[in-house]
């Protein structure tokens, strides 16, 4: 039967697949018959995670700090794994401390490591696809922080707001040649940075989202490959928040507890 996933043979790259979101991401679209060029500041985890995968994967190792490193690596993809049909970024850290704070450096280091990257990575990708006259799907993991504000994270909450405006710009210049660009916005979820704290601690940290706990790197990976799939054919410039429904919640009103299913 034909999968309504039409990912089978598609070549997509994953920035950051060694580790939580990026390698959910990679063993999912895997499962579904794409190829993956898996990639990590480490190649160490991008080797395990291409080996367990298989002959489908291939591992490289890219600092995406670095202009010229990060465009010749692309480059070096499209060469040895072949051309791109899409591309998922997962990439981002934040920074913590009070605006009234934080130095320039700091400010810069988080547009860079969260904004930055995914342009310079997209804009190689597109051009990558205009030339060649094919349609793909890029995806970027933005948060929850980009749509509401970011207290003590000001910095990566700005960036991540950018990476929201910045797939609609993109999504509007590029549909014409057949690129459809997306966002995922995660809210609370269990990373190997923010592993399960027990269940008294995740009560307790969970008390103002509808869903009562944090969600899985699964969860999100589920997401962007429902973006980079033919499941969403005519969606583009959109942002999705998976985030358990803390974004529909009033702060002057309770929640309920109620019975929470395990899934």
């Amino acid at each position: 039967m034909h999968s309504p996933f039409g990912l089978e043979g598609k070549r997509i790259l994953i920035l950051g697949g060694g580790l939580g979101i990026g390698e959910s991401t990679v063993r999912l679209i895997a499962e579904h018959g794409a190829h993956v060029a898996v990639v990590d500041r480490e190649l160490e985890r991008a080797q395990h995670v291409a080996g367990e995968i298989g002959g489908g994967a291939k591992a490289y190792c890219i600092d995406v700090l670095d202009d010229e490193a990060l465009v010749a690596g692309i480059a070096q993809i499209e060469r040895e794994f072949g051309p791109l049909d899409g591309m998922a970024t997962v990439i981002g850290m934040a920074a913590w401390g009070s605006l009234i704070e934080i130095d320039m450096a700091t400010w810069d280091l988080d547009q860079n490591r969260n904004l930055r990257y995914f342009f310079l990575a997209a804009r190689e990708v597109a051009r990558s696809m205009i030339d060649r006259k094919v349609a793909g799907s890029i995806v970027c993991v933005s948060s929850v922080n980009g749509i509401r504000s970011a207290p003590n994270h000001g910095a990566y909450g700005a960036a991540k707001a950018g990476l929201i405006n910045l797939v609609q710009t993109m999504a509007t210049e590029w549909s014409p040649f057949g690129i459809r660009v997306n966002v995922v916005a995660p809210g609370p979820i269990i990373t190997p940075r923010i592993p399960h704290t027990g269940e008294e601690g995740e009560r307790k940290m969970m008390v103002n989202v509808p869903m009562h706990r944090r969600g899985t790197t699964e969860d999100i990976a589920k997401a962007i490959t429902f973006f980079l799939s033919d499941l969403s054919p005519y969606v583009t410039g959109q942002t999705l928040a998976v985030d358990g429904g803390s974004l529909a919640t009033n702060p002057f009103i309770p929640l309920a507890e109620g019975h929470i299913p395990s899934a």
